[in-house]
């Protein structure tokens, strides 16, 4: 009994906490519950009254729901964007799209370049193959990271609504990592906390710890460490991804989680700049929180906060 009022306080908080316009509704459109952003926004809520019929109209609030079942009573989430949001949603998708379209536009020319060589009667035919096959799994690894940021966006993979122990997707993240990690000279190691749970769905926790293995393998430098440490503290508990590498200036860290946002040295790296947007999104999504700091005695050091 326990476990089940604790899952559903956890359940609860998030809810009210998420930085969304979110509904709980039963299977008669009444309100179950609500985010605290919802009251805001929603003048006239009230728990087990029917919503106003307008809530659930295409227009103005694009209403979108998720069907869910709990101890056999069929329920929906349902997502609402404010109308005054729309203007600024429209002006951030197309500066999205600019953006995705200037990133295509590199791996593209350098691909075109490859190919036109090849056609030169001196070439180095293979060679020049196996560089344009590299520059096309570059553009496969933007457009699966621009689908896959399009999805969490648009609410078809619901990141929350569980609790997972972290330690053993952390220790599957690093073992699937390792041969890369020695390639690139990066030591990985990490220190967990068993009894420790986050509230993400296993598959998003995995890719939250993917992208930032990743990040330090890409970036950071030969020869450095990452770890990976889940602890509790007080009532959060407290994943940090640290590395040992040439770090990040004061004025990246501002900027470190916006989409396509590189550092001077990862420009020349091959990532495609989405990595860290994704891990935000993922963690602010479920309510946690993911500052990033300089390491005492060099190096990046990225914590996710999820409060207890």
């Amino acid at each position: 009994m326990e476990n089940h009022e604790l899952e559903a306080e956890r359940g609860r908080r998030l809810l009210e906490e998420i930085d969304e316009i979110v509904l709980v509704l039963d299977e008669h459109d009444r309100l179950v519950a609500a985010s605290r952003r919802a009251h805001e926004a929603i003048d006239g809520l009230a728990h087990g009254e029917l919503v106003a019929a307008e809530l659930l109209q295409p227009e103005p609030w694009r209403p979108r729901r998720i069907p869910i079942e709990l101890d056999g009573r069929r329920e929906s989430l349902v997502y609402l964007r404010a109308p005054e949001d729309l203007a600024a949603y429209e002006e951030l998708r197309a500066g999205f799209t600019a953006a995705v379209s200037h990133e295509l536009r590199t791996p593209l020319a350098r691909l075109l370049a490859l190919l036109e060589t090849a056609a030169l009667p001196s070439a180095d035919v293979q060679g020049l193959l196996e560089q344009s096959k590299a520059e096309v799994e570059q553009i496969r690894e933007l457009i699966d990271d621009v689908l896959f940021l399009s999805e969490l966006e648009t609410g078809r993979a619901v990141v929350a609504l569980t609790a997972t122990p972290a330690a053993p997707v952390v220790r599957a993240v690093l073992e699937g990592l390792a041969e890369r990690a020695s390639r690139a000279g990066v030591v990985l190691s990490s220190e967990l906390d068993e009894t420790a749970e986050v509230p993400l769905r296993p598959r998003m926790l995995r890719v939250v710890l993917e992208n930032l293995a990743e990040n330090a393998i890409r970036y950071a430098g030969d020869g450095v460490d990452f770890s990976v440490t889940v602890r509790r503290e007080d009532d959060d508990v407290v994943i940090t991804a640290a590395d040992s590498g040439i770090g990040v200036a004061e004025a990246d860290l501002l900027r470190l989680f916006e989409r396509f946002y590189r550092t001077d040295r990862a420009r020349a790296s091959r990532g495609t700049g989405l990595g860290l947007a994704i891990v935000k999104h993922i963690v602010t999504s479920a309510g946690g929180r993911v500052p990033a700091s300089a390491r005492p005695g060099g190096g990046l050091q990225i914590r996710i906060v999820f409060s207890g």
